[in-house]
Parts: C-alpha cells; sequence; structure tokens
C-alpha cells in the first residue's frame, strides 16, 4: 500500500509541477503583450516588480486591499 501512495504523492508532484509551467507561461505571455502594446514599458515591469519583491507579506496584504 505504501508505494500506491509514493506514487500517487510523484504524481500530485508532476500535476503541480505542469500546472505551474502553465501558469508561469500565462503571465509571461501577458507581461509581452502588454509591452508589445505599449501599455507598459519593460522598465517599468521591472522596476515594480523590485518594489513588489522587497515588500513584506503584511504590506502586500494592505497593498491588495487598497483595491
Amino acid at each position: 500500500m505504501n508505494l500506491f501512495k509514493d506514487i500517487d504523492l510523484i504524481k500530485q508532484l508532476s500535476d503541480l509541477k505542469n500546472i505551474d509551467y502553465r501558469n508561469t507561461l500565462a503571465i509571461a505571455t501577458i507581461i509581452e503583450l502588454l509591452i508589445e502594446k505599449n501599455h507598459i514599458t519593460r522598465q517599468e515591469f521591472i522596476k515594480k516588480s523590485k518594489h513588489l519583491d522587497r515588500m513584506s507579506l503584511e504590506e502586500l496584504k494592505q497593498l491588495r486591499a487598497r483595491f
């Protein structure tokens, strides 16, 4: 029975990896489209990414609560 649990766990990890890849691809696609259509510049995106990366989890929660 333990073998089946291990196999199930491996399958779940594989599924999560696939979901993570597809989410990352979708986000990258959206970013590239926004840049191509001149809604944002690559520099603006980088600046905002760095800003958000420096924020604490609590600050991010407060930011989300405002919108």
